[in-house]
C-alpha cells in the first residue's frame, strides 16, 4: 500500500514525514516531487575501489545549466531535506525526467525508517542533456511499515548515510567489513 496525498498530510501534520523546503504544488495523488540540488559530484579517481574511500570533487551547477554526458556518472542530491519515522520512503524517477534519458538511482531508491537528510541521487544520462538546479528530478512514495521498528536508521551507531547534508555524498561501502 502507497500513501495518498491526504495520507501524506496527516503524517506531515503528524511529524512522522518532514519534506523542507515543502511546496504543496509538488504533492500528487500518492508522491512528493524533489528537485535537483545546486550542487553535483564526481569521483576523483577513474578507477574505484570498494574497500578504499574513493574521494568525490563537488561542483556547482551554474543558472544556464550543465550538460551531463553517457561516458560518466554523477553524484546530484535533492533539494529537499526529508525525514521519514513511520514509513518507508522510496525515491523514483518522474516519467519525464525518465524521458530525457535521465537515471537517478542506479540501486539505492528504497530508504530506510528513520532517515533525515537530503537524498544523494546516482545519476548518468543515456545521451547528452542540460539539467538545472530546482529542476524536477524525482519523486518520493511513502509505504506503510508492517509491525514495530526495534531500532530506527537515525539510531543505528552504524549508519553511514544518516544527517546527509545539501551535497552529493560518495560511497560508504569501506567502512563494512568484508
Amino acid at each position: 500500500m502507497i500513501l495518498s496525498d491526504k495520507r501524506i498530510l496527516q503524517e506531515m501534520e503528524k511529524g512522522s514525514i518532514k519534506i523542507s523546503p515543502y511546496n504543496r504544488d509538488c504533492l500528487g495523488s500518492n508522491s512528493y516531487d524533489v528537485h535537483l540540488g545546486a550542487c553535483l559530484a564526481m569521483y576523483v579517481d577513474a578507477e574505484l575501489d570498494a574497500k578504499k574511500h574513493n574521494t568525490i570533487r563537488h561542483f556547482e551547477i551554474p543558472d544556464e545549466g550543465i550538460v551531463l554526458q553517457p561516458q560518466y556518472f554523477y553524484l546530484g542530491v535533492t533539494m529537499e531535506y526529508t525525514e521519514t519515522h513511520e514509513h518507508v520512503p522510496f525515491l523514483e524517477g518522474k516519467s519525464s525526467t525518465g524521458r530525457l534519458g535521465i537515471d537517478i538511482h542506479a540501486t539505492a531508491g528504497k530508504g530506510d525508517v528513520g532517515f533525515c537528510g537530503n537524498w544523494t541521487l546516482e545519476i548518468s544520462v543515456k545521451q547528452p542533456v542540460r539539467v538545472y538546479k530546482g529542476m524536477p528530478i524525482g519523486q518520493l512514495i511513502y509505504f506503510p511499515v508492517e509491525g514495530e521498528i526495534e531500532v530506527k536508521y537515525n539510531q543505528k551507531k552504524n549508519a553511514k548515510y544518516s544527517g546527509q547534508p545539501n551535497k552529493p555524498v560518495e560511497s560508504m561501502m569501506w567502512k563494512n567489513a568484508f
